[in-house]
């Protein structure tokens, strides 16, 4: 191999073509922990009716529906307050669009990114206790607001928190607080998006109208599942038990283009097929550009908007903003970069990453890129006016969540939150080399004094004559694939360099392999033009070699023709 370590998931699952047609597929879920023929039906037909769990057994859920209900039938105006990412706009979407159904007085708040940062503000709660609300209900957000909280209680206000980020050892003192990760909450939904909470607690709510007689019917609550699977797969959450119920259905629901706005911003995308892989990389982008240059209230007005015009504008306004987004993100990438590759050389086992007036809005997106290349959990802040504000990404098995709530009680930052997987937080400039050290041990310490090895994990080998559209078909069974389902990575025996040539942009290749069976294969490897693999692959001496091809198989369409092509990763000679 060329690249990175490849570990095979079982050690006795090379294929041939007859055992690929029987146990290629059991033997992934059974790889994935799927096991048993009740479980392994529910996983390959995903569905809400088969997952969705009664919402009462969330901690608080029965008493947060009792108190938006009675506010709701006593005609008190309800804000909702959320985040400036796709899961806390879709969350206060869902919410907004189901009481404004219900003929409820309600406005909605999120915070801007760089003015008032992440969660509860008292300046906003105050604002919001002057346009004479009674009740603010938090979705995505709300599970670190103490203060934010009790001042709202102080000004009359009730609040009912939705939250999925890691609570602190002392909740906020809200009327309810719905958070599946609170310490006394036994419902296992932990890994729910800001956006599943919400939904959940708008069945419970209208469970509750219902009992009141009031209410809508729950098949109208399916029309938000859209924007459920959207803010689920844009915040990364694992794609496995009501997750998948929840993608499986949206991205059937996104596919009706019922929603104006998403229709719309699809079209300007070119998105013509609903996947995650559209949903996270050309709808969430643009939806998220707002809250990172800006403020998010467009993308918000595009997703509850009826008129095609104002949908047709905010929608390219988001698509110019993504554009400006991507130019400010190189630019930093560089510098960002440099500095990576200065700790690594210094044998780091974490990566804090600090520039001065940096925009804050790309951080995250940073942060993610750093991670994946040098395969470090990293964290990238901007420092300005004395004060840092980053954000951080992780890599398995470093729980960066933590990290920063350790940080947070140490004394070290001065606000932070997150989950396993990524977290932001806030410092005064003075502990910035104080909380690079504190990083670094702790993460030394979840290694237990082992660098992280690049290595990449291999569900199946294959004999190359396996490689065929009914072998692609077969796996399609096991979507959607994203974070805690990936889709399977393959091992290819037996294949033949035939041709292999730069396309695109220069850093992309393109190519054929003929298969054990005769057939020839079609292959494509992003990004590989001036790695050992793309050097390998171009020189032609090397044509006619047998080699073993790492990656995925998927359809390709071109022409109107549909066959087999596959992802190059890395190969083995």
């Amino acid at each position: 191999m060329l690249g990175k370590a490849w570990v095979t998931v079982q050690e006795d699952c090379v294929f041939d073509n007859q055992a690929v047609k029987d146990n290629l597929v059991q033997k992934i879920l059974q790889s994935r922990g799927v096991i048993g023929d009740d479980n392994v039906k529910k996983f390959l037909n995903p569905s809400i009716k088969e997952y969705m769990p009664d919402p009462s057994v969330l901690m608080d859920m029965d008493v947060a529906a009792r108190v938006i209900a009675d506010a709701v039938q006593n005609n008190y105006k309800i804000a909702i307050y959320g985040d400036y990412d796709v899961d806390g706009i879709t969350s206060t979407a869902i919410f907004v669009k189901y009481l404004r159904a219900l003929g409820t007085d309600v406005v909605w708040h999120l915070p801007t990114r760089e003015g008032e940062g992440y969660g509860l503000n008292v300046a906003a709660v105050e604002d919001i206790a002057h346009q004479d609300v009674k009740l603010i209900v938090t979705v995505d957000c709300g599970i670190s607001g103490l203060q934010e909280v009790a001042f709202a209680k102080k000004l009359g206000m009730q609040v009912v928190v939705t939250d999925h980020h890691s609570p602190d050892a002392i909740l906020p003192d809200a009327d309810a607080v719905v958070n599946p990760k609170r310490a006394d909450d036994t419902s296992g939904l932990s890994y729910l998006a800001g956006v599943g909470v919400a939904f959940l607690t708008l069945v419970a709510l209208n469970r509750e109208l219902k009992s009141r007689g009031g209410g809508m019917d729950n098949s109208e609550l399916m029309n938000y599942m859209d924007l459920v699977a959207l803010g689920t797969i844009c915040d990364t959450m694992p794609l496995v038990g009501l997750n998948r119920a929840f993608v499986t259905t949206g991205l059937k629901v996104l596919g009706l283009r019922q929603n104006l706005g998403l229709r719309v911003l699809m079209d300007v995308a070119g998105i013509k097929k609903p996947s995650v892989y559209a949903a996270g990389f050309a709808l969430g982008p643009r939806l998220n550009a707002a809250g990172r240059l800006d403020s998010a209230a467009p993308a918000l007005e595009l997703l509850l908007t009826d008129n095609p015009l104002i949908a047709n504008d905010l929608a390219h306004k988001l698509h110019d903003m993504n554009q400006e987004r991507i130019d400010i993100q190189n630019a930093i990438m560089l510098r960002a970069q440099e500095m990576a590759e200065d700790c690594c050389a210094k044998g780091c086992c974490s990566l804090f990453i600090c520039g001065d007036n940096w925009h804050g809005g790309v951080m995250g997106i940073i942060a993610g890129r750093l991670k994946d290349k040098f395969n470090l959990p990293s964290c990238v802040a901007t420092k300005s006016d004395g004060v840092i504000n980053g954000s951080g990404r992780s890599i398995a098995g470093i729980d960066l969540g933590k990290i920063i709530h350790d940080a947070l009680a140490a004394g070290v930052i001065s606000e932070g939150g997150g989950h396993a997987a990524a977290a932001g937080f806030s410092l005064d400039a003075g502990n910035e080399d104080k909380f690079c050290q504190f990083l670094e041990q702790a993460v030394k310490e979840q290694l237990n004094g082992e660098m992280p090895a690049p290595e990449v994990q291999v569900d199946a080998e294959l004999d190359s004559g396996a490689a065929s559209m009914k072998l692609v078909n077969r796996l399609a069974g096991l979507e959607p694939f994203g974070q805690g389902n990936p889709e399977p990575v393959l091992v290819l025996h037996g294949a033949v360099l035939r041709h292999a040539t730069i396309m695109g942009s220069g850093a992309h290749l393109r190519g054929t392999v003929s298969t054990s069976s005769g057939a020839q294969l079609q292959f494509v490897g992003f990004n590989l033009v001036g790695t050992p693999v793309g050097d390998f692959l171009l020189d032609d001496v090397n044509t006619n070699t047998k080699i073993m091809m790492l990656g995925r198989l998927k359809e390709n369409e071109y022409n109107g023709r549909v066959n087999a092509q596959f992802f190059l990763e890395d190969i083995a000679i």
